[in-house]
């Protein structure tokens, strides 16, 4: 007995709010260019994304007097005037007017103090990995720890990572930066155990399954100081991103902002304006770990003896290997299907970047 079954996609009524503003924003004590981006979401089972909303006036004020007006760039995203860089112990304020269909609307943020930040060191350890069946090969990979120093304070993370990628083959662009950045919400509070230092937190585990150990490797963590109700908003954030439930267990709108609409309190708003100092670190990792995978062992595809004609040559087919003719021997060439294993600049670029420092 065979059976059929249909399932047809519900789309929840929610009409009412078709349509919330999002507003992201992060201004920081370093002298750097700070985005405001304003948006609008669209209905849910549409399109997962943000249709930016242009035309608005957007302006930073601190509790001294001082008003910044951030331009927009491109649609739906406003920067800071060079002149302008956050000051700890300041509090600063978002203010937003939007266009509507009524005329304007006006958004603006909880008031939000710029507390200092500790400093933060990196460090890492190799980790002995251990398969179910041995074998005769050892297998390590990598675990990042942080620590700082400071007590009762409500930390956000983010890192980026930059390793060199270099084909196994003497191709044009045989070598490559390759870049990544966190994607999960990396927060942690030492308010709740007393104000202790946090020491040795594992940071990020870096397993043999990539490629990034394999010639250099550096992150820099950045590190933020944010308040409770910040740090209340990122651990609903995280809530939401880390469960694989339905729509129903958590809702973005039932995560908290600090932006009101001054004309409507009651409407929710989508995001956050994040007031932080910001502490940096970078390090470099050029040990050797054993067992890192090889992406590349499968590259070779075909082998062409003689000089006939290859099709598909650079469009499908790639050249890894070209030994001209040699006396008794014809020209020999080995080809890759994959581009990859031909062109690093499929995953990288070649341009180096300014941060990085030789062995």
């Amino acid at each position: 007995m065979s059976y059929s079954r249909c399932v047809t996609e519900f789309i929840p009524d929610i009409s009412d709010e078709k349509e919330l503003l999002v507003v992201e924003g992060l201004i920081t004590d370093q002298p750097e260019e700070y985005t405001i981006t304003v948006s609008k979401s669209l209905p849910i089972g549409l399109k997962n994304e943000a249709r930016p909303v242009s035309g608005c006036t957007v302006t930073v004020s601190d509790n001294m007097g001082n008003s910044y007006r951030f331009l927009e760039r491109d649609s739906g995203i406003y920067v800071s005037p060079p002149e302008f860089t956050g000051m700890v112990g300041r509090t600063y304020k978002l203010h937003i007017t939007t266009p509507s269909s009524s005329g304007f609307l006006n958004y603006d943020s909880e008031p939000a103090e710029m507390l200092s930040i500790p400093s933060l060191s990196l460090y890492y350890e190799k980790v002995k990995l251990f398969d179910a069946e041995p074998d005769l090969f050892d297998k390590e990979g990598c675990q990042i720890y942080l620590n700082t120093f400071g007590s009762n304070n409500y930390y956000r993370w983010e890192y980026f990572e930059t390793w060199i990628l270099r084909l196994p083959f003497s191709v044009p662009n045989q070598t490559c930066w390759v870049s990544d950045r966190s994607r999960n919400i990396l927060i942690k509070n030492n308010v709740d155990f007393g104000g202790v230092p946090i020491i040795r937190q594992p940071f990020l585990y870096i397993s043999n399954s990539t490629d990034r150990l394999k010639t250099r490797y550096s992150i820099l963590v950045n590190q933020y100081s944010i308040n409770e109700d910040e740090y209340n908003f990122w651990a609903a954030l995280q809530t939401l991103t880390e469960q694989s439930g339905g729509l129903y267990d958590i809702i973005p709108g039932s995560i908290p902002s600090n932006i009101r609409c001054i004309e409507n309190p009651d409407e929710t708003v989508l995001g956050y304006f994040s007031v932080s100092a910001k502490a940096s670190k970078r390090i470099f990792i050029d040990n050797e770990f054993a067992g890192i995978i090889d992406l590349y062992k499968n590259c070779i595809t075909d082998t062409i003896f003689g000089d006939g004609d290859i099709r598909g040559i650079d469009t499908s087919v790639w050249v890894l290997f070209d030994k001209p003719k040699m006396f008794p021997n014809p020209r020999t060439r080995i080809l890759t299907r994959t581009k990859g294993c031909y062109d690093c600049t499929v995953r990288g670029t070649t341009t180096r970047p300014s941060f990085w420092i030789d062995e």
